[in-house]
């Protein structure tokens, strides 16, 4: 059987991983967060321009007669 000492050091380099993987888990997951927020925010900036360009093409049309 190996030593204690082996097993031990081989538990801190697997906690180690794990605990690297978690953290980067967890980057992600905020990352998506944001990105979803400024995508909804582009969202309603692009509705709202859209309704703009709406408006002014009306108005050139009815200028346009």
């Amino acid at each position: 059987m190996a030593k204690k000492s082996t097993l031990k050091d081989a538990a801190v380099k697997i906690g180690g991983a794990l605990g690297s993987a978690d953290r980067a888990a967890h980057k992600a997951v905020n990352a998506v967060h944001v990105t979803r927020e400024e995508l909804a925010d582009l969202q309603g900036q692009v509705t709202s321009l859209a309704k703009q360009l709406q408006k002014a093409s009306t108005r050139i049309r009815k200028a346009l007669k």
